[in-house]
């Protein structure tokens, strides 16, 4: 077995058994084997961490199947840093000269809420709500996932699904400051934001807290 061999099947049983840990298709194990060929093939990445490329690949097929992971996600079902993985990714995507669909908050909306056991009326509000943000310009410069936490932060905190800042923020790889600070962008104009049959508890939107 040739170098080149080696690290395709060394990167083959690190994506099978990350794609196990979190859950992850055939489909996207599959895709994530290409990507890694086609960076061997391209000798970009020669040198670096061959488990933190397989991660970059990894997280790179999630995103071309439409079921993004957060790096955070992905750096957890692995063995290597958040910041090898992000590297790794910069350079293949930089070297393959893939085009990747823009991410929004609502490709983590239905995984985010689904693991902090929120019904589909939350979730349809939280929706609802980072959209309307984004439309209104409240949380420029915020990511996809801030605005998502932020959003099922507003609509928990305003029904009897109450979930803290902490609870989504460990859920969704963010720390609890940043989806606090991000749903203070939101407050103030929160009537606009919620979807008109939502179904506020006791205190309606005025008990929502300040942050």
């Amino acid at each position: 077995m040739n170098n080149t061999d080696r690290q395709m099947s060394q990167a083959m049983s690190v994506i099978r058994e990350m794609s196990a840990r979190i859950h992850l298709s055939k489909s996207i194990e599959d895709n994530a084997a290409k990507v890694f060929r086609d960076v061997l093939d391209s000798k970009a990445l020669k040198g670096k961490n061959n488990e933190a490329q397989a991660a970059a690949c990894l997280y790179i097929a999630c995103r071309k199947e439409g079921v993004p992971r957060t790096f955070k996600e992905i750096c957890a079902a692995s063995r290597v840093s958040k910041k090898e993985i992000g590297r790794c990714f910069k350079l293949i995507i930089k070297s393959l000269e893939t085009n990747l669909e823009q991410i929004t908050s609502a490709d983590f909306m239905s995984r985010f809420c689904g693991n902090l056991g929120l019904s589909h009326s939350i979730q349809a509000a939280a929706t609802r709500i980072a959209k309307k943000a984004v439309e209104l310009d409240l949380v420029a410069g915020r990511s996809p996932i801030s605005i998502a936490a932020a959003a099922i932060y507003m609509a928990s905190q305003a029904s009897n699904e109450k979930k803290t800042a902490k609870e989504i923020g460990e859920i969704a790889g963010a720390a609890e400051v940043t989806v606090k600070q991000t749903y203070r962008l939101l407050h103030p104009r929160a009537k606009e934001l919620f979807p008109e049959d939502f179904k506020f508890a006791n205190g309606g939107i005025e008990s929502l807290p300040l942050s």
